[in-house]
């Protein structure tokens, strides 16, 4: 049973009643554990902060904090790369900006990573004219060049080898592909080290 008290900006949660039997059959009180939550609002603030003075085109791609107060920031840019600086910007303006007294944080800021899937509309729009994988709800999969992007659907376009009438022999040709973003379940760039 979780029942919260809001003391003078702490939560008091009442984590679970406990129940410990010793011999003579006494059961351990109710305990109280006390979780000072930090907002998403504050770091959202924080990092809106520094991205707009950095004035580098940065984006937030994901934020979350857990309930033991892990603060996870990903970070791109519409024009190019994060830069380690860029991370490590924002990162000071949100630690410098937290009282670690009042409530204790472990915080991680970081690109969003190659390997990771797509989150956020921009960066559909950075990768236009790059390979990318689309895996749809259904489980199918689909290679392509990102060629366009609009908040209703994406189009790809890739060479196949397909049977063409009045041949004999299977030709390369190019198919494009129209997906709706509501059938899309993840997207991902393919890497190349060609």
């Amino acid at each position: 049973m979780v029942i919260p008290f809001l003391l003078s900006e702490m939560l008091y949660l009442c984590i679970h009643k406990y129940e410990v039997y010793t011999k003579r059959g006494r059961k351990s009180p109710l305990f109280l554990s006390k979780i000072d939550m930090i907002s998403k609002e504050r770091i959202t603030a924080l990092i809106d902060e520094r991205i707009q003075e950095l004035n580098k085109n940065l984006y937030v791609v994901d934020m979350t904090i857990s309930s033991s107060n892990v603060i996870r920031v990903e970070l791109d840019r519409v024009d190019g790369y994060v830069a380690v600086e860029d991370c490590m910007s924002v990162s000071r303006n949100i630690e410098h900006n937290l009282d670690r007294d009042a409530a204790d944080f472990e915080l991680h800021v970081s690109s969003a990573g190659l390997d990771k899937p797509f989150r956020h509309e921009n960066q559909y729009v950075k990768n236009i004219g790059k390979r990318v994988k689309v895996k749809l709800n259904d489980a199918s999969k689909i290679e392509g060049e990102l060629i366009s992007f609009d908040p209703e659907e994406i189009q790809l376009k890739d060479r196949v080898k397909k049977k063409v009438e009045g041949r004999k022999k299977k030709e390369w040709v190019e198919e494009v592909y129209n997906i709706k973003m509501k059938e899309i379940k993840e997207t991902k760039i393919i890497i190349s080290f060609k």
